[in-house]
């Protein structure tokens, strides 16, 4: 990428604009006002009224639901046809909006007042009854008739009441006497539980009343269908045009907003941004040939970079007289003005937008493609860093897999992804696609656990022997826990040693031999030196046999590992040794941090433990639900009984008779027997069962997804990426809908 310049007078700022824009490759820097006597710009004229009129067109849009799919062809849209096509389509669709909204509003209204009305079909008064007595209160309201009858039995100022009830509604007649005030009725109820209900003006009884608003109801529906079809229709003459019209004034918006970034002054304007470096001489002949010599393209720097990290700087500038050459408008003279006030700014330099670094763009086509969202969430790598979008890929999923490892859950997380894969774009997309690369290392581990399905092991079913038996969580197979263990902690080293060896690599380009041996190299042996010393058999009191019986456990015998000899180990602590002292040497504030390697190492056993989480869970769910038994006196594997008549025999050939099988819980389908105890035990169990898996389900989302991208940014994004590099967005649009000639 090249960083570049264009100098001019502001008389050619429109054409400057379009022939960048055309030229769709500018990435343009925002201008930050450090430098006296520029200013940022201001809008070109004309800018408020795009804007408004943009605004205008996506309303509409939204107000007809346009998706983007109903233009048939690709077409020209002049100013003129646009500002007469939009005046009459705003007038329809607004008057039709503002009818719809009303029609929506009355429909409420009236369903509101058949809620209303409701109480009084119950009470089933004519409703010109409850109301216009000169000599009776009426009060009508949801409350326990005896309650009321109880308190105006005793109440002061009523000689006379009747009280009509209606489920819950009351209607309550009374005549006050002749020297009480009104309203006597209701501060008699102050201490009843009473919501007053008010009478609808209505001359009809509820029922008749009701089924009067439902025929408007109706009636309004139907108006509004009608409405409904016009925007339809509305909607499919209007859809191109209001996407032609949306990119249209998109287009101009974005140039006509365009000086915002660029550093101007009274007469002259400073734009300055990133282009990939071998478009450079077309960028600037483009520029030439729609102003001339009345702008000047400056090369400003290349980003490429020093032994010491810095950009290397490659001035191109032109000799400023050949901006000053005369013409008959005076522009070029301006030109070279605004060169010079660049100068007088910047003591002879540019005039920079601070030290910003290169726009990056990542390309990680293919299947590793969707991958770069993770790597984003921590941030996009800058342009002088390594991408580790193809890391994650092959490690993200290969960690999650190991994690869950099961088929069934494999096959749900595949689906789920091609679901969002197929349905969606962006980034559900993105997730859709890292989802079914996730469920298919899941499968692949599930098999490898013994053909392991929502917990179940299904090798059996297709008359297998299957060397591994589970994941460590039955008393027979408890080192294959530990032996999972181990391979946590070696994916752990093999991982942050790939992150520290690009440390390494990444300081030697930028630096030289010296630092990346004091940043990277110092931690690698550290790191490996360590390690070889846990794993040799130098001083093996405190180290556990796990350690070294793991490898013959995982090659099923092949393979035996009794540890690196002592002339080994010691020389591990030596490499770790030389390790700490160059660290001491180089960046001695780190050496508090000088058992990192050790402890990074260790952190990656949350993989064994989420394994082992997530596999006692749906051990749990299928213990609840279909009851298990544990072989070989206690000392076996666990077994999943599901049947009353598979039960018996568990329970006839039970430790306790004689047998070689302990039962651990008899389950719920278990019970099952003719009969609705029968029936609802085996509905529990299914129930149990379905519920507890989704709840699995989910939770390896939240555990084995989170605890594989913490170690991805944590763990090994920590020993050599930063991130926080800047999205490369090209001055330009990519048309889909409209073109740029009649």
């Amino acid at each position: 990428m090249s960083k570049v310049s264009v100098t001019g007078s502001k008389r050619v700022i429109d054409d400057v604009i379009e022939a960048a824009y055309d030229h769709h490759s500018l990435h343009v820097t925002d201008y930050d006002e450090r430098y006296e006597g520029f200013a940022p710009g201001e809008s070109l004229e004309g800018a408020e009224t795009v804007n408004e009129r943009l605004v205008t067109v996506r309303a509409l849009e939204s107000v007809l639901d346009v998706d983007g799919d109903e233009v048939d062809a690709v077409r020209a849209l002049d100013d003129e046809e646009l500002e007469r096509e939009l005046a009459e389509v705003r007038e329809r669709v607004n008057e039709l909006d503002d009818r719809r909204d009303e029609l929506r509003t009355e429909i409420r209204d009236r369903e509101e007042e058949i809620d209303r009305m409701e109480p009084f079909a119950d009470l089933g008064i004519e409703l010109d009854l409850l109301r216009g007595y000169d000599s009776l209160e009426v009060i009508v309201g949801e409350a326990k008739p005896d309650a009321v009858e109880a308190t105006l039995a005793d109440a002061d100022g009523i000689e006379a009441y009747e009280v009509f009830a209606g489920g819950d509604v009351v209607a309550i007649f009374a005549r006050p006497a002749d020297e009480a005030e009104e309203g006597v009725l209701q501060d008699s109820l102050v201490g009843v539980d009473i919501a007053l209900l008010e009478v609808p003006d209505a001359e009809t009884s509820p029922a008749e009343y009701v089924a009067e608003l439902e025929r408007e109801c109706e009636d309004l529906r139907a108006d509004l269908e009608a409405v409904e079809d016009d925007l339809a229709a509305t909607k499919g003459e209007a859809a191109a045009f209001l996407l032609r019209a949306e990119e249209q004034l998109t287009i101009e918006a974005q140039k006509k907003e365009a000086p915002l970034s660029f550093a101007t002054t009274e007469n002259a304007f400073i734009a300055e941004g990133w282009i990939p470096t071998d478009t450079f001489p077309d960028f600037e002949a483009t520029v030439a040939d729609a102003v001339g010599d009345h702008a000047e393209v400056e090369e400003l720097e290349r980003a490429s970079f020093t032994p010491d990290g810095e950009h290397h700087t490659e001035a191109v500038r032109r000799d400023d007289t050949d901006a000053g050459s005369a013409d008959g408008d005076g522009t070029a003279a301006d030109a070279a003005d605004a060169a010079a006030e660049r100068e007088a700014a910047t003591d002879g330099g540019h005039v920079g937008h601070g030290d910003d670094d290169p726009p990056v763009v990542q390309d990680n086509g293919g299947a590793a493609g969707p991958f770069e969202l993770l790597v984003q969430g921590f941030g996009r790598p800058k342009y002088s860093e390594f991408d580790p979008t193809l890391l994650v890929f092959l490690t993200f999923p290969l960690m999650f897999g190991f994690m869950i490892g099961d088929v069934g859950y494999g096959v749900l997380y595949a689906a789920i992804g091609y679901f969002l894969y197929s349905r969606y774009e962006g980034t559900f997309r993105e997730l859709g696609a890292v989802a079914m690369w996730a469920g298919g290392f899941t499968i692949l581990f599930g098999i490898y656990f013994g053909i392991d399905v929502f917990g179940y092991h299904a090798y059996p079913l297709f008359g297998l022997d299957w060397p591994v038996d589970g994941k460590g969580l039955s008393p027979a197979d408890l080192d294959w826990g530990l032996a999972f263990l181990v391979v946590s902690v070696l994916f752990g080293m093999i991982h942050l040693n790939v992150g520290h060896a690009l440390s390494f690599v990444s300081h030697y380009q930028q630096h030289d031999l010296k630092h990346a041996l004091y940043e990277g190299g110092s931690w690698l042996l550290i790191l490996n030196g360590a390690w070889i010393w846990i794993f040799s058999q130098h001083l093996p009191g405190p180290k556990p046999d796990f350690l070294f019986e793991s490898v013959s456990i995982l090659t099923f015998g092949t393979v035996s590992f009794a540890g690196f000899p002592v002339a080994v180990g010691i020389g591990g602590l030596v490499a770790a040794a030389v390790g700490v002292g160059l660290l001491a040497v180089g960046e001695p504030a780190e050496l508090a941090e000088v058992l990192a390697p050790i402890v990074n190492v260790i952190s990656y056993a949350r993989i064994m433990a989420v394994l082992l989480a997530k596999g006692g869970m749906a051990l749990a769910v299928n213990l609840l639900a279909f009851g298990a038994y544990i072989d070989g006196e206690g000392e076996g594997s666990f077994h999943f009984i599901f049947t009353p008549e598979y039960l018996s025999y568990v329970q006839e050939h039970s430790v306790a008779n004689g047998g070689e099988y302990e039962l651990v819980f008899a389950g719920l389908t278990t019970a099952f027997e003719p009969g609705l105890v029968g029936v609802v035990a085996l509905l529990a169990g299914i129930a149990v069962a379905f519920v507890g898996h989704v709840v699995v389900l989910l939770l390896g989302v939240t555990s084995a997804g989170i605890q594989a991208v913490r170690l991805e940014y944590v763990e090994f994004f920590g020993k050599f990426y930063e991130g926080g590099g800047e999205t490369y967005r090209p001055f330009g649009y990519d048309r889909q809908y409209t073109t740029e000639d009649d």
